[in-house]
């Protein structure tokens, strides 16, 4: 062992990459000896940042000198010196052995963090470390200039991508979110004897009158019902395309009670905003529930749940602390395969990109599972923040959502006119602007003459996430530790669930959800066990 050190030690002096390779082998192994015995009592702990940094300097030299203008090379570099930066600071903070883990720097953000613990400023900017961020949509206020992301959050992360996913850091899924994850779900519970009921909105959780020194406990739930099945019968939500049970864009109305007029009148079921309704529904405790599970997003809290926030400091201080999001994302759906618009690369996820759509999503593989009617080569995603409008003393509503979403319409017709042909060199036509053509219609009859160019966009998907229940909740530094846990109890029958809870992995995620819905199943039955909540370790 110490003449594995003591060679590594002189690697700083070495000039070749060989060299700095059979270092880093050696560097992996002293790992493995070092890090038990820095747990002891009297350990050298200036060994291992020693390590780090002979290792650090040998690389800054050689790959240094060997990038010039190789992309690919600057790329690795880059990586190496955020590896390099996180050795550093997991020795420095005492990670490995700090009782609150890796939530000790959450108080940081994560580009912070890198800097403090040596990172360059190159790797600070690099497309890797900007795709993480636009990947968690990590930006106060949807501004890009303001990147923020709690640096526990974020190498928390970084480790489970890393070291626990298999075969691949992204799968793309072999048909929609909903279709792929929720459906399967609500079929499963359906069949277990599960009750839904959909069209009833939550407009209030209000809490019994107890002496101040008894714990409070919901006693009654108000809901908004925003329309009646016909025949009084169970809403059955889901549609068949080609053999999978799928959720549909729209209602389905010809189950509902005056169908024809609430889909003639418009009505944003949806919607926080829409107030029209069929009717008001009262749950109240022990008549109609026991226990809740409130399930809504972040940004839906302050609406629904004034009560809990008005009672309790901790709710307080998580809707104070902890924010939201709004962000946008169109799909687009065309005649020509991406090699024939440029792209000579494999279907890819890209994220690190140009404002105002950052991440792209190549989404083709999806076509089989869809009915479009016409030819139908390639399928793309895009997505980002959406930056949040100065003040305008406008009123939130349904005249805002409309707003926005014509925003996003303008930003993806701008993005595709100046921006794509980055991605897709022959997306662009001659003298500049995007080849409208290439956009797949379902009825080309009804593009109106005069309009076939932009007008092909309408026929294309886009949507703002604007209404607080859609919001993306973020993980800023210094708020993770006012999140909401589904094992606290200061309300005696109610516990929380999804991913803007204190789930352990505190990022905006299926896994998050996943790990809180767990999480409040133990609050509720004790089981799972905590200790069988895969990446859970916050007891």
């Amino acid at each position: 062992m110490a003449d594995s050190v003591n060679r590594l030690l002189r690697y700083g002096q070495l000039a070749t990459t060989a060299a700095l390779l059979e270092a880093a082998e050696i560097l992996r192994n002293a790992l493995s000896l070092l890090l038990p015995r820095l747990a002891r009592p009297n350990s050298p702990e200036d060994i291992l940042p020693r390590l780090v940094d002979a290792v650090g300097a040998a690389a800054q030299r050689q790959l240094g000198a060997l990038v010039g203008d190789d992309a690919e090379l600057r790329r690795v570099w880059e990586i190496v010196d955020l590896v390099l930066a996180v050795i550093r600071g997991c020795l420095r903070f005492g990670l490995a052995v700090h009782p609150k883990g890796f939530d000790a720097i959450d108080e940081y953000d994560w580009r912070d963090w890198l800097r403090l613990n040596g990172a360059s400023e190159a790797a600070l900017d690099s497309a890797f470390l900007r795709g993480i961020y636009d990947l968690m949509f990590a930006y106060e206020g949807g501004d890009a200039s303001r990147p923020r992301f709690a640096a526990g959050v974020a190498l928390r992360g970084a480790m489970r991508m890393f070291f626990t996913y298999r075969g691949s850091l992204f799968f793309r899924m072999s048909a929609g979110m909903g279709d792929v994850v929720f459906a399967p779900l609500h079929e499963v519970l359906r069949r277990r004897g599960v009750m839904f009921r959909f069209f009833h909105r939550l407009r209030d959780v209000r809490l019994a009158p107890t002496p101040p020194d008894d714990p409070p406990f919901v006693d009654r739930l108000i809901f908004d019902v925003q329309a009646e099945v016909a025949g009084g019968g169970e809403y059955l939500p889901l549609v068949d395309v080609l053999g999978l049970p799928c959720w549909p864009s729209r209602p389905l109305y010809g189950q509902l009670v005056d169908g024809e007029r609430l889909e003639r009148e418009g009505w944003a079921f949806e919607s926080q905003w829409e107030t029209r309704r069929a009717g008001t529904k009262a749950l109240r405790v022990t008549e109609d529930f026991d226990l809740v599970v409130l399930g809504v997003g972040l940004g839906a809290i302050p609406w629904v749940a004034r009560e809990l926030v008005d009672r309790s400091p901790a709710w307080k201080a998580c809707v104070t602390a902890c924010k939201t999001v709004a962000t946008q994302a169109f799909q687009i759906w065309m005649t020509a395969g991406l090699a024939d618009l440029g792209w000579t690369g494999a279907p890819a996820s890209v994220s690190g990109f140009v404002e105002p759509f950052d991440t792209w999503a190549d989404m083709t593989h999806l076509l089989p599972v869809e009915r479009w009617k016409g030819p139908t080569r390639s399928v793309a995603y895009f997505c980002s923040v959406l930056p949040e409008p100065p003040p305008s003393g406008v009123a939130e509503g349904p005249a805002y959502v409309a707003s926005r979403n014509a925003e996003v319409r303008e930003n993806a017709v701008r993005f595709l006119n100046h921006d794509i042909h980055w991605l897709w060199p022959k997306a662009a036509r001659r003298g500049g602007g995007f080849r409208w053509e290439v956009l797949a219609v379902a009825d080309e009859a009804a593009i109106a003459p005069g309009r076939e160019g932009e007008a092909r966009f309408d026929a294309q998907f886009w949507h703002a996430s604007v209404d607080p229940s859609d919001r993306y909740a973020l993980s800023l530094p210094g708020t993770i530790q006012h999140r909401i846990s589904p094992l606290d109890r200061t309300f005696d029958n109610l516990t929380v669930a999804g991913d803007w809870t204190a789930s352990g992995l505190n990022s905006g995620c299926v896994e998050s959800a996943v790990m809180s819905g767990l999480l409040a199943a133990h609050a509720i039955a004790g089981i799972p066990y905590l200790e069988d909540i895969i990446g859970y370790d916050h007891p």
